[in-house]
C-alpha cells in the first residue's frame, strides 16, 4: 500500500495515494525515471491539447478547449513548447513544428506587443530552436548557425522591437506596435525587469547575425539602470523610460526587478564579461544588506532601507537557483527550504505569502503553474545531488496532477486554498515548468553535457563546437548554447591579425627564398592588403605601428575564463585561489 501525501485545501487536508517510485517510509528518494515518464505524459496531455483545440492562436483555454490570443498572435505555445520537444526527445514534431512556424508566424502585424514578453518568448525561443535544430535532424542550409530561417525570424521580431529603445535615457518602453512602432500616448513607464532583460537574446542574437544594435540597446539599458540605482545600491521597481525617474521606489528580488539580476549573472557567463558579473555582486551586497532577514528576502523603500512589504512573492523563488550559478550554495538552500515550506502548505506558491502572518494575502491566492521553485531544484540539484529537491518534484508532478489537471490540458490554479481553477493555461508551462522538472529528473539528458561530447561544425569563419554543454537558460528557459556566440562573429581587426601573420609568413619566406638562391622570386599568393594598406612589408609594419594598441587575443585558442568564479561541472561553482 503507498503511502499518502498530504495536499492542503484551505484549513483541511487532502490524502493522494502516491505511485510507486515515490519515497516510502524509509526516505527513500523518488524514482527519476518513473517521474521522468510522467512528466512526459503531462506535456504531451498539455502539449497536444493546445493542437487540437487552440492553435494557431497564442494559448489553451482548458475549461472551455478553445484558444486565445494573449501577448501578440504568435502561436505563442508552439514557439516556447519548440526546444521542449527536444528535450524530451520528439525529433520529428520538433522537425514538422519548424516548418510550421516558418509557414504561419508574421511579425508585420498591427498589434501592441509587450517587449519584455515578446524578447523572452519569441526571440528566445527561436534562437534556442534555431541553435538545436542540426541536433533535431533538420536539414540546415549552408552557413548554419550564422544562418538559418528561424534566425531570420528571431531576427524579424527583434527588430519590431528596437523602435521601443529609441528615448532619451536608452531604457525602453514596455511596449510597442509591431507595425507602427511606439504609439504616440504609450506610457513611459516600465518595471525594471522590462529594461534590463535582454542581453541573452539580443547579444546572441548580435553575434550570430554580425549586426551589433541588438547588443548594442542592451548593454545601454544595463548601463542606465546601474546609474539609476540608489545611494544604498538598491533599484526600485517601475522608472520613467523618458526621465530617469523612479516611479515607484519598493526594492526586491520578485516581480518587476527579478530577470534584470538575473540576466546580469547569465549575461556575465554568456559573454564572459567581468563587468556585468561585478554589477551583480556589488547588487547582492546590498540585497543582503538591507532585504535578507532569516534567509527570507522582503521588499523595502529603495532610499532608505526600510521595510515596505513583507511578503515573499512567488516569481522571487528563481533566487537559489541564481545564488547556485555564483557559488553561494549554503545560502540558496536555505532560502529554497524556506520556500518549500510555502509549497508544501499550499500545494503550490501562491502569487503573495505574508511571512509574518504566514499566509496568502487577499487577492493574491493563486498560481499559475510556475516554473520558479522548479528551476532552482534544478540548478541545486546539479549542483549538490541532495534527494530533497528531488522531493519537491515529486511534490510538483502530484500537486499539478491533482488539482490543476483538466480534460483540455492544464489549468491555471485561481486560489491555492479551495483550488478553484482559472480558464488559462500560460505557454510558459510547457516552456519551463515541465522542462525544469523533466531536466531535474534526467541527469543524462543532453542539456547536462559536461564537455565530454561536442560536434564540430564548419562555418563561414571557420571550424565551430558546438552542443558541448554549459547551456545558459533564458528567464524563459530557452537554452542557449554559449560556444555558437563565438562561430559567427570574428572581430574585422582579428580578421586582419590573421592576414598580417599570413603576409609576414610569406614574406618571412621569400626573403628566406632569395638568400638561399641569390635571385628574386615573385613569391607565392598574399592574401589581399586591407584597406589603407599595401603589400610590401615596410609600408605594412608602418601600419601595423600605427595601429592602436589593444589587447591580444592568442589566435586559434578558446578564450579563458576570466572570472574569479569559475563556473564547472555539474553546477557547481570552484573559487579561483589565484
Amino acid at each position: 500500500m503507498p503511502f499518502p501525501l498530504l495536499i492542503p485545501l484551505g484549513p483541511l487536508c487532502v490524502l493522494l495515494p502516491l505511485h510507486h517510485g515515490a519515497p516510502g517510509p524509509g526516505g527513500t528518494a523518488p524514482d527519476p525515471a518513473h517521474y521522468r515518464e510522467r512528466v512526459k505524459a503531462m506535456f504531451y496531455h498539455a502539449y497536444d491539447s493546445y493542437l487540437e483545440n487552440a492553435f494557431p492562436y497564442d494559448e489553451l483555454r482548458p475549461l472551455t478547449c478553445d484558444g486565445h490570443d494573449t501577448w501578440g498572435s504568435f502561436s505563442l505555445t508552439l514557439i516556447d513548447a519548440l526546444d521542449t520537444l527536444l528535450i524530451l526527445g520528439n525529433v520529428s514534431e520538433f522537425q514538422r513544428v519548424v516548418e510550421v512556424l516558418q509557414d504561419n508566424v508574421d511579425f508585420d502585424i498591427d498589434v501592441n506587443a509587450s517587449v519584455f514578453e515578446t524578447n523572452i518568448r519569441v526571440v528566445g525561443g527561436l534562437l534556442s530552436a534555431h541553435l538545436l535544430s542540426k541536433k533535431a535532424g533538420v536539414e540546415v542550409e549552408a552557413g548554419w548557425p550564422c544562418s538559418g530561417p528561424l534566425l531570420r525570424m528571431a531576427e524579424e521580431a527583434a527588430r519590431k522591437l528596437l523602435p521601443a529603445f529609441q528615448t532619451p535615457t536608452g531604457m525602453p518602453y514596455g511596449t510597442v506596435n509591431l507595425l507602427h512602432g511606439v504609439n504616440p500616448g504609450e506610457t513611459p513607464v516600465t518595471c525594471t525587469a522590462g529594461i534590463g532583460t535582454f542581453i541573452v537574446e539580443f547579444a546572441t542574437l548580435s553575434s550570430l547575425t554580425g549586426d551589433p544594435v541588438f547588443e548594442d540597446v542592451a548593454r545601454v539599458a544595463l548601463m542606465r539602470l546601474w546609474e539609476s540605482r540608489s545611494d544604498i545600491g538598491l533599484v526600485g521597481n517601475h522608472i520613467d523610460v523618458l526621465t530617469g525617474k523612479w516611479v515607484a521606489q519598493d526594492s526586491g528580488i520578485g516581480a518587476g526587478v527579478d530577470s534584470y539580476f538575473e540576466y546580469l549573472v547569465k549575461g556575465a557567463i554568456l559573454l564572459q564579461d567581468k563587468k556585468l558579473m561585478a554589477m551583480f555582486l556589488e547588487y547582492n551586497t546590498a540585497i543582503r544588506n538591507y532585504t535578507r532577514f532569516d534567509d527570507w528576502y522582503l521588499w523595502v523603500q529603495m532610499y532608505k532601507g526600510t521595510v515596505s512589504m513583507p511578503v515573499f512573492q512567488s516569481l522571487e523563488a528563481y533566487w537559489p537557483g541564481l545564488q547556485s550559478l555564483v557559488g553561494d550554495i549554503d545560502n540558496a538552500m536555505r532560502t529554497f527550504l524556506n520556500y518549500y515550506t510555502i509549497w508544501k502548505q499550499f500545494g503550490g506558491l501562491p502569487e503573495f505569502y505574508n511571512i509574518p502572518q504566514g499566509y496568502t494575502v487577499e487577492k493574491r491566492e493563486g498560481y499559475p503553474l510556475r516554473p520558479e521553485l522548479i528551476e532552482s531544484a534544478m540548478y541545486l540539484y546539479r549542483a549538490t545531488g541532495d534527494p530533497t529537491l528531488l522531493e519537491l518534484g515529486r511534490d510538483a508532478v502530484e500537486s499539478i496532477e491533482k488539482i490543476s489537471k483538466v480534460e483540455c490540458g492544464f489549468a491555471t490554479i485561481k486560489d491555492l486554498r479551495d483550488h478553484k481553477l482559472d480558464n488559462r493555461m500560460e505557454s510558459f508551462f510547457l516552456a519551463e515548468t515541465v522542462k525544469y522538472l523533466y531536466l531535474l529528473f534526467d541527469p543524462a539528458n543532453f542539456i547536462h553535457n559536461n564537455g565530454s561530447t561536442f560536434d564540430a561544425v564548419i562555418t563561414p569563419y571557420g571550424e565551430c563546437i558546438l552542443g558541448a554543454g554549459g547551456y545558459i537558460f533564458n528567464t524563459e528557459a530557452h537554452p542557449i548554447d554559449p560556444a555558437a556566440l563565438h562561430c559567427c562573429r570574428r572581430l574585422k581587426e582579428e580578421q586582419w591579425e590573421v592576414e598580417d601573420l599570413m603576409r609576414e609568413f610569406y614574406s618571412l619566406k621569400r626573403n628566406r627564398s632569395r638568400f638561399q638562391k641569390k635571385t628574386v622570386s615573385s613569391g607565392p599568393w598574399q592574401p589581399p592588403a586591407r584597406p589603407g594598406t599595401v603589400s610590401s612589408p615596410e609600408s605594412h609594419d608602418q601600419a601595423r605601428e600605427k595601429k592602436p594598441a589593444k589587447p591580444k587575443i592568442p589566435l586559434l585558442s578558446c578564450p579563458s575564463q576570466p572570472f574569479t568564479s569559475k563556473l564547472a561541472l555539474l553546477g557547481q561553482v570552484f573559487l579561483d585561489s589565484s
